[in-house]
């Protein structure tokens, strides 16, 4: 198997490497910082030159490369889409070029819209563009409408995986998971707004063993990568006092403001018999050596 990967550089793009490293998987790749990793060169997706990176007739280009946090494209709308829309666009036709047998997108449950308490989000759900107020959200729409539309005027095969909320180890760019985990282990109080509040949090381990179970696919697929449960910050906050043996005041700002936000992944089950391994305890296991 041959992969080319853009975004090598980033939190998910780094563990994504070590795991095809770990199972022998030849990996080209691209990103705008120069990590020094071993075939993987300093490049921008909005380059012509891109598709010169790119092996012919390689199995797939997995794209992670794109501002990916919504506070990067709040009220930046054209840095948003000059990078997540037209970045993906030229690497649509840079794979299309040199023959890729897939493509494989990475989105984000932030295309969801209307969530309501109890239901969760399929991949068949429709989607109102227009309940968007997120850039970042709204780049990522737009992205997924022209795949399919390039997918039906013959484009390759693709896949778009819409990551959950991730987390692991890492030294920034933190989820309330490892904000959470380093207030318990660092201060004497810590401050949320409702502890009922929750999100189908998921290590990004699983999200790279998500992304290669999903090379091969066929088709025009969209899959959700979503941790098993729902997790709540009163659950990171009973979790992290048990690992790090430490007891802090908790208070909660608004408890009855709740947020909810659940997205199935039984399409991953079953497409790709894929689910998220990593549990919270071990999760945050993995980020200790990064608490500051």
């Amino acid at each position: 198997m041959k992969l080319f990967v853009t975004g090598t550089a980033s939190f998910i793009g780094k563990e994504l490497l070590r795991l095809c490293q770990e199972k022998d998987i030849e990996v080209t790749g691209a990103d705008l910082i120069d990590n020094g990793q071993p075939n993987c060169t300093a490049a921008d997706i909005r380059s012509p030159e891109i598709k010169a990176l790119i092996p012919t007739g390689v199995d797939a280009v997995i794209h992670l490369a794109a501002l990916s946090r919504d506070p990067d494209c709040r009220d930046k709308a054209l840095k948003c889409f000059e990078s997540n829309v037209m970045g993906t666009l030229n690497l649509i036709e840079a794979a299309k070029g040199k023959a890729a047998k897939q493509f494989i997108f990475a989105s984000s449950e932030w295309v969801y819209d209307n969530f309501q308490e109890g239901i969760s989000k399929t991949e068949e759900d429709p989607i109102n563009i227009a309940n968007h107020t997120s850039e970042y959200a709204l780049s990522k729409l737009v992205s997924e409408a022209n795949l399919r539309q390039k997918f039906e005027h013959g484009f390759c095969p693709t896949t778009i995986l819409r990551f959950g909320i991730i987390y692991g180890p890492r030294k920034g760019n933190w989820s309330a998971v490892e904000s959470i985990f380093n207030s318990v282990a660092t201060q004497d109080t810590v401050s949320v707004g409702s502890l009922k509040t929750g999100r189908r949090f998921v290590h990004v381990s699983d999200i790279a063993s998500g992304i290669l179970a999903a090379v091969g696919l066929s088709g025009f697929e969209i899959i959700n990568l979503q941790g098993n449960q729902m997790i709540s910050l009163g659950d990171i906050i009973n979790v992290s006092k048990e690992i790090t043996k430490k007891n802090p005041s908790v208070t909660e700002k608004n408890p009855d403001q709740i947020s909810l936000r659940t997205v199935s992944n039984e399409k991953a089950k079953k497409l790709i018999d894929w689910e998220a391994k990593i549990d919270l305890k071990k999760g945050l296991q993995s980020v200790n050596e990064y608490l500051r």
